[in-house]
């Protein structure tokens, strides 16, 4: 009987073993940032040793410049300069939601420092960007309003303007 006992036990532990997911190694690859573009984008080197443009899900940053869809905006160059003194000789972990990347041909992600700093987070927490939301990416959306919320009622960064 207790053999019997045993020999299930073991073989509901290897099938737990067997059948579990492969863990994502991807969600543990960190990528030298190369260029800050502005205030919610910029290069990494990926996995292949190529650059990739990056485009933080759920931000809006002030432009830094004038383009055919928008206009310079009160507090882009201090947004700009504050991700690259976040980003600066530093290494990132992207997290990607549903859609992978935009229209553009950006890849959409929400990125991290090593030391665990969310820097979507940080840059509307900060004022230094707005919440916005594009389907299907919504999984900090109802946060990020929040802290825009907050961000606006203590009149940080971008919200001086208004």
């Amino acid at each position: 009987m207790l053999k019997t006992i045993t020999s299930i036990f073991l073989f509901l532990i290897s099938g737990v073993v067997i059948c579990s997911p492969k863990k994502d190694e991807s969600k543990n690859l960190y990528y030298a940032v190369t260029k800050v573009i502005d205030g919610d984008t910029f290069y990494v080197l990926n996995d292949k040793n190529q650059t990739e443009k990056v485009r933080l899900i759920g931000i809006d940053a002030p432009e830094i410049h004038k383009s055919q869809r928008k206009d310079i905006g009160p507090y882009g160059k201090e947004a700009k300069a504050y991700l690259v003194n976040l980003l600066k000789d530093k290494k990132v972990k992207l997290v990607y939601d549903v859609g992978r990347r935009d229209q553009y041909g950006r890849t959409l992600a929400y990125a991290y420092l090593s030391n665990g700093l969310f820097i979507n987070e940080a840059m509307i927490k900060l004022g230094y960007a707005r919440a916005v939301t594009f389907q299907p990416n919504v999984k900090y959306s109802k946060h990020f309003v929040q802290l825009e919320r907050e961000a606006r009622k203590k009149n940080l960064g971008l919200w001086k303007f208004e």
